[in-house]
């Protein structure tokens, strides 16, 4: 018997499937040693040597693998290409006879990757595993050196993490920016106008200049003038611009934009996306998930490429086969982007629970893969100049002429709601027929969301493909943040916490310091550097500064919010808003010399759309979900997944679904 070893049940089922005898398949469920919860299980005085040991859930696995391993002629550890699986292989053979273990790596689960890793079997990367156990190290100190300063300084409960503290201070700036923001009036200017010898083709031209300057119009009475000069003015067509624009098909997913496409298209969590991924993969329909690469192997392309001729013709396939510049400085948790492993494989069978998503994620990143070798899509880009005395307006349209890899990405407007023009020609004359005026405000900066905050994290080299989706769901566990209606906003505590670490710890929040560092942690893993220096020269100075904060530094206060309401109990302090373990509650201005608390209930801002009597209310109850209900419950049973106040369908809205 030969015994490979993987960290997934699931994992396992699906290589069992096409590798008979010899082999068995067993799964260690994830990891089975690691740093003890209770203590910081790294000595410092000695080069940071952690204490690892067996998790104490996992002993009968242990046992199992121990047992299996005994009787086996050779070992294989097949866990995931990346720090954390080669970490994991590192810890089994240390409780197994590492004398007959040898390491294999696929990208993919499928038959022929398999059969080539066993073909080619390797040692343990030291490297790899030195890179794991710097960043477990590090977050380690940093967690455990911070979270009690943080109990003393802030509130008892909090705890500080390297990345995700960065996290929640990107979150606290935002919001900062949208305070500080003042809206600044501006007013848009546009004309509805037809060719004179074509009377019926109506287009809408936009003020461009005044003069000789850029059009900027900020209150009603220039925008009045305007107007006025507008409908005394004549139009002309002073130029006509025409030019062919190709458009080349976006490179294949890694993580970070799989995820944020997850969000900006489905609109789930990067956690959700990020599991729902998992699965994909270990069924083998997917490559490796976890991936900062966009590289693909020559073989994939092959097959791509063959498919694209087989399904769409000659014409969608470009002469040579298309290759993508990975933007991160160190491509490291594996070496292709994220692609089907069976291009040919149309329409899987999803089976269970998650069966939709599952396919919707598949068909995602199937559709993805395969415009990425396609064709450009080619428009007809058209600009029409118009002169209206001193004014000077502009049009513009663009009409698909060939769709190329939009064949499998529809563009969002289709061409039927593509802005067509009417042929003209320089000196045409316009007839005017309506000029409109609308005023406007700018914007203030845009909170945010799940897609926004990776796209920021990855952009300043913050976080790793295996981070992101932990960083995000680990903020709002800690109550650091929370979401509401898709965008994050920082809680009382997350401004408390980022204020005290701003204050006293500038370089753990600082954004180039953090990137630096995830860089020097990639070059331990390229075998470039040593994990016990690096460590070293963060942490020497770190240690100072925690001691003269510890003894120096002032309290913090959360702010909290006034409900405007005088407690019911004291009478004397007010009712505010607190953040504890479960969530907001409500609580006494006067605690803790008043204890009076109650339950939190957040309001939408509308009457029930079905009573019209009580006011809609998110509760917490349902599913690990929030839903709206009718606060009038159980006079009446309203109830819906989605904020009626932001649907349009007046049906969904009010159907009751939560019962």
């Amino acid at each position: 018997m030969e015994l490979i070893i993987v960290e997934s049940p699931t994992k396992a089922k699906t290589l069992s499937k096409f590798l008979g005898k010899p082999y068995e398949v067993e799964a260690t469920m994830g990891h089975i040693k690691d740093l003890p919860k209770s203590t910081l299980g790294v000595d410092v005085e000695k080069k940071f040597k952690p204490e690892y040991i067996e998790v104490p859930a996992k002993k009968d696995v242990i046992k199992k693998l121990q047992k299996l391993a005994k009787s086996a002629k050779k070992i294989y550890l097949a866990t995931d290409p990346d720090r954390e699986g080669e970490a994991i292989s590192s810890h089994v053979n240390e409780l197994i006879d590492g004398k007959k273990s040898q390491r294999i790596v696929f990208h993919e689960i499928t038959k022929e990757a398999v059969e080539e890793a066993l073909a080619h079997p390797r040692s343990v990367d030291k490297n790899l595993v030195d890179a794991q156990i710097a960043r477990r190290v590090l977050d380690r100190l940093v967690g455990y050196k911070l979270s009690p300063l943080l109990w003393k300084k802030v509130r008892r409960g909090l705890s500080a993490g390297r990345v995700q503290s960065v996290a929640v201070r990107l979150i606290v700036e935002k919001e900062k920016e949208i305070e500080k923001f003042k809206p600044v009036e501006y007013w848009e200017i546009y004309c509805t106008v037809s060719p004179v010898k074509a009377s019926k083709s109506e287009f809408i031209v936009s003020l461009t200049k005044i003069g000789e300057k850029t059009a900027s119009v900020s209150n009603k009475k220039e925008a009045d003038k305007v107007v006025s000069d507008l409908n005394k003015a004549s139009y002309i067509v002073s130029d006509v611009r025409k030019k062919e624009v190709r458009k080349n098909p976006y490179p294949p997913f890694t993580t970070s934009t799989m995820t944020q496409a997850g969000a900006r298209i489905y609109g789930w969590s990067a956690k959700r996306t990020m599991s729902i991924a998992q699965g994909l993969y270990e069924e083998g329909l997917i490559t490796y998930h976890r991936t900062d690469s966009t590289n693909i192997a020559s073989a994939a392309v092959a097959k791509v490429r063959d498919y694209i001729k087989k399904e769409f013709g000659e014409k969608y396939l470009p002469e040579s086969p298309r290759f993508y510049k990975t933007t991160s400085k160190v491509a490291q948790e594996a070496h292709e982007a994220i692609r089907p492993t069976n291009v040919s494989n149309k329409s899987p069978e999803f089976n269970g629970r998650g069966a939709l998503d599952a396919k919707k994620l598949y068909e995602l990143i199937a559709r993805r893969f395969i415009a990425c070798q396609m064709t450009p899509s080619v428009y007809d880009e058209t600009t029409i100049d118009v002169k209206a005395d001193t004014y000077l307006l502009r049009a513009g349209g663009q009409i698909m002429k060939f769709d190329g890899w939009r064949k499998v990405i529809p563009a969002k407007l289709t061409d039927e709601s593509a802005v067509i023009l009417p042929e003209v020609v320089k000196d045409d004359s316009l007839t005017l027929i309506k000029v409109n005026s609308d005023q406007k405000f700018t914007e203030p900066p845009a909170r945010y969301n799940e897609a926004s905050i990776i796209k920021t994290l990855e952009k300043l080299g913050i976080g790793r493909p295996s981070t992101y989706a932990p960083i995000i769901s680990t903020i709002q566990a800690r109550t650091y943040v929370e979401k509401k209606e898709g965008k994050f906003f920082p809680t009382p505590v997350g401004n408390a916490v980022t204020e005290f670490l701003m204050s006293n710890f500038p370089e753990v929040l600082d954004y180039k310091f953090t990137a630096d560092m995830e860089e020097d942690l990639d070059n331990v893993a390229n075998g470039k550097k040593e994990w016990e220096k690096e460590i070293g020269i963060f942490y020497k100075p770190f240690e100072k500064k925690l001691e003269d904060v510890t003894k120096n530094s002032k309290r913090v206060k959360i702010e909290t919010e006034k409900l405007g309401i005088k407690c019911p109990e004291c009478k004397k302090g007010d009712l505010v808003v607190r953040i504890g373990r479960f969530g907001k509650f409500v609580s006494c201005s006067n605690f803790p010399e008043c204890k009076y608390t109650d339950k939190y209930i957040e309001k939408v801002g509308m009457k029930c759309p079905k009573c019209n009597e009580g006011e809609v209310i998110i509760k917490r109850t349902a599913k690990r979900r929030s839903f709206f209900g009718c606060s009038r419950y159980p006079e009446c049973d309203w109830a819906s997944w989605k904020n009626p106040k932001l649907q349009k369908d007046k049906e969904t809205e009010t159907q009751p679904v939560v019962k």
